[in-house]
C-alpha cells in the first residue's frame, strides 16, 4: 500500500495509491498522522471502502508522504565507503542531526539552490517512516515499529555544513531537500536490508549503496534514538547516503539551477526535483 499527501484545491489532503488514482481518506482521517495512530489495517480498510473519492495522480500537486512530522531525524556517514569518502573513522555510534519540515519539499517540486552558497550537494538515503511510537524499543521488536518506507533527497549545503561542528545550518536551508514520492507500507517492502539506493543527477548515476551495507542497520538506529527521545507515529528517520556525494568528486560536482535529482530505490519508488535558484524573495523574507 503507498500513502501519499497531496494539495486539493489548495488544501492538504492525503490517500492511498491505487492504480493511476489515489482514493482520498481526509474526511476519515485528517492526515496520515492520524491515521498511522489508527494503524495500518484500519488504512486498508477504509480504501477499500464503497463511494470514496478519487483523484487522478497525474493531476496533483505532491506533498511529502507525511507533511509535517512531529520529529525528522537523520543519520550522518552510515556506509563505511562513505564514510571513507569523507576521510572520517568508523563512528563508534550513529551521527544524528534533525531536520525541519519545512527544509523539504515533496516529489515533482522543485528543491532551491541557496543563495548564500554554491556548494549544493546530492545525497540519496532510504528513510523510515515510524508507524507505531515508543521509547526504549530493542533492536530485536524495532521494525514492528515501522509503518513504512521513503525515498529522501537529504542534500547538504556543504560549506555551511563544515562551518562548525553541528551540521544543521548545512541540512536545513528552506526548501533544499525532498521526501516522496509515498510511503510504501512495511509489508510491501519485507526486509529493508534487499533495498538499493541509486542517486541520479541529469540522468547520470552518482550513488548506489545496499542498504544491507549500513554501519547501523535501521533496528539498531530506531534502538539508539528512541533510547533518548520518545519516537511518534509519522516521524522520520533518514538512514545516511552511499558514496559518490559531490563534494568528494575530482573536480567537485555540485547542484545548480536546471539540475534534475533522482532517488530511486526499486520496491520504494522514484523522488524525482529539479534544481531552481531560491528566489530573490523566499518565503521567509523580512520586507521593508
Amino acid at each position: 500500500m503507498k500513502l501519499i499527501s497531496f494539495l486539493d484545491a489548495g488544501r492538504q489532503a492525503w490517500g492511498v495509491v491505487q492504480g493511476p488514482d489515489v482514493v482520498v481518506l481526509t474526511h476519515v482521517w485528517p492526515d496520515v498522522i492520524a491515521a498511522l495512530e489508527a494503524g495500518v489495517e484500519q488504512i486498508a480498510g477504509a480504501a477499500q471502502a464503497d463511494g470514496m473519492p478519487r483523484r487522478s495522480l497525474a493531476d496533483l500537486q505532491w506533498l511529502p508522504p507525511v507533511p509535517a512530522p512531529r520529529k525528522i531525524l537523520c543519520v550522518g556517514l552510515n556506509y563505511g565507503r562513505h564514510v571513507a569518502e569523507a576521510g572520517r573513522e568508523l563512528p563508534a555510534h550513529p551521527s544524528l542531526f534533525v531536520r525541519f519540515a519545512d527544509s523539504v519539499v515533496g516529489h515533482g517540486q522543485a528543491v532551491w539552490k541557496p543563495r548564500a552558497s554554491d556548494r549544493f550537494d546530492y545525497e540519496g538515503e532510504l528513510a523510515v517512516v515510524i508507524g507505531r511510537g515508543g521509547r526504549h524499543i530493542a533492536a530485536a521488536d524495532a521494525l514492528a515499529h515501522v509503518a513504512g518506507y521513503t525515498c529522501m533527497a537529504e542534500n547538504s549545503v556543504r560549506d555551511f555544513q563544515k562551518h562548525n561542528a553541528q551540521v544543521t545550518p548545512g541540512k536545513n536551508f528552506e526548501r533544499s531537500g525532498a521526501v516522496g514520492p509515498w510511503l510504501v507500507t512495511a509489508d510491501e517492502v519485507g526486509n529493508p536490508s534487499r533495498l538499493q539506493v541509486q542517486s541520479r543527477l541529469n540522468g547520470e548515476l552518482m550513488q548506489q549503496g545496499d542498504v544491507s551495507d549500513l554501519i547501523f542497520p535501521i533496528p539498531e538506529l530506531i534502538a539508539y534514538i528512541s533510547a533518548f527521545t520518545p519516537l511518534s507515529p509519522g516521524d522520520i528517520i533518514a538512514t545516511g547516503t552511499p558514496e559518490g556525494v559531490g563534494s568528494s568528486r575530482k573536480p567537485p560536482r555540485f547542484m545548480a539551477a536546471g539540475d534534475t535529482l533522482e532517488v530511486d530505490i526499486p520496491g520504494v519508488g522514484t523522488l524525482v526535483n529539479t534544481v531552481a535558484d531560491e528566489p530573490a524573495h523566499a518565503s521567509g523574507d523580512a520586507h521593508e
